[in-house]
């Protein structure tokens, strides 16, 4: 039997799913995966209209599930995907849940989180935990293009 081992565009295909249900609510159609050892263990997509709760990201939806999933605060082996690029709430939560690696689409330059980070590096600080590994640009274009289709629908 052999072991089939997902990449990265495979989990931000799933993020862009879940995405899609955001979009497909009314809500800003950002979508969530937490993967540990090639299993999605959480999903998540925007929910703060839904649930009048602006904190229902898609991240924290998803970290809620995957540490429901796991039995546990820590996800320390995990992989969170997420389509657009996480604002310093997601972030925060994802280092206090000692995520591994982050994996996003689009960057976010008005509510993403690197913006903050460059300037807190300046002073040797970080939002992030110091174990957390960075990858940007995956899928980008697709997630990009959901988000603008979404905002030119409310126009």
């Amino acid at each position: 039997m052999s072991i089939i081992i997902f990449d990265d565009t495979y989990f931000m295909r799933q993020a862009l799913i879940e995405a899609q249900k955001a979009f497909e609510q009314g809500e800003i159609p950002i979508g969530a995966v937490i993967v540990w050892d090639n299993r999605i263990i959480g999903r998540g997509y925007n929910q703060t209209e839904t649930l009048q709760d602006p904190t229902a990201h898609a991240e924290i939806i998803a970290i809620t599930a995957a540490t429901q999933s796991i039995g546990g605060k820590y996800l320390t082996d995990a992989t969170l995907y997420v389509t657009i690029e996480p604002c310093v709430m997601c972030v925060g939560a994802a280092s206090w849940a000692k995520i591994k690696r982050i994996v996003w689409g689009a960057s976010e330059p008005k509510t993403g989180f690197m913006q903050f980070e460059s300037i807190l590096q300046q002073h040797g600080k970080s939002l992030l935990h110091p174990k957390i590994q960075i990858t940007n640009g995956v899928l980008a274009d697709q997630a990009r293009e959901l988000m603008q289709e979404f905002f030119r629908s409310k126009r």
